[in-house]
């Protein structure tokens, strides 16, 4: 059962591989038509993303965070980190969407509540380890 497991392992990375490939092809092929695309591939995570040739680094901090502010939202109080996860995206949120003007009164305002949210959360967490620490002496 065990080999079966790295066959198939060892199949879907082949596959990605040849897919990556692929796509690099045809990438290159849009490049001799000046279509500037920028490919990055993380072979840790099979992660393929691909970039306009207008791609800013906000817009791509923008897309990031989109990625973990899902996975806040999607693991919700199933884990006992999301609360920290959570309140550093929505002040990252509150950041990337001004960078390019001023935060307003109700930016700093959610901030800070963000920030005591944290806080509290992280006090939470704190405690759980120190009782859990103090039970094991």
């Amino acid at each position: 059962m065990y080999a079966g497991r790295t066959s198939e392992t060892f199949l879907n990375m082949t596959t990605f591989d040849a897919f990556y490939n692929d796509l690099i092809e045809l990438v290159n092929r849009h490049g001799k038509n000046n279509t500037g695309l920028k490919v990055e591939k993380d072979s840790e995570f099979d992660i393929v993303k691909i970039f306009g040739e207008n791609i800013t680094a906000l817009a791509r901090a923008k897309n990031g965070l989109n990625d973990m502010t899902e996975l806040a939202y999607a693991t919700a109080e199933h884990h006992p980190y999301w609360n920290l996860l959570y309140y550093c995206s929505e002040i990252a949120n509150v950041v990337l969407e001004k960078w390019k003007t001023e935060l307003s009164k109700k930016d700093t305002d959610d901030i800070e509540w963000s920030i005591k949210e944290l806080k509290q959360s992280l006090e939470k967490i704190s405690e759980k380890i120190n009782d859990s620490e103090s039970r094991q002496r």
